[in-house]
């Protein structure tokens, strides 16, 4: 059988306060999770496969800039 992990441990792991993974979770954003009647259950190797697909940075290159979509009010002197 496998082990799984409950929300506290996942959060520890990765370093997230509870909060953050509940809002994670509500939002689809967050490591997959099965539920195991009313408990929310993670599998270990989901954890690992969802960090390991998370975005890196540190290349060396600058972000190319997006135009600023917002309108910028005009000031009058």
């Amino acid at each position: 059988m496998e082990s799984l992990l409950n929300e506290t441990q996942v959060s520890e792991k990765i370093q997230v306060s509870l909060a953050c993974l509940r809002r994670w979770r509500l939002r689809g954003e967050g490591p997959p999770f099965v539920k195991v009647g009313p408990l929310v259950r993670y599998r270990p190797e989901a954890i690992t496969e969802w960090i390991e697909a998370l975005p890196t940075g540190g290349n060396g290159r600058r972000a190319v800039a997006r135009a600023d979509t917002r309108r910028r009010m005009a000031i009058s002197a």
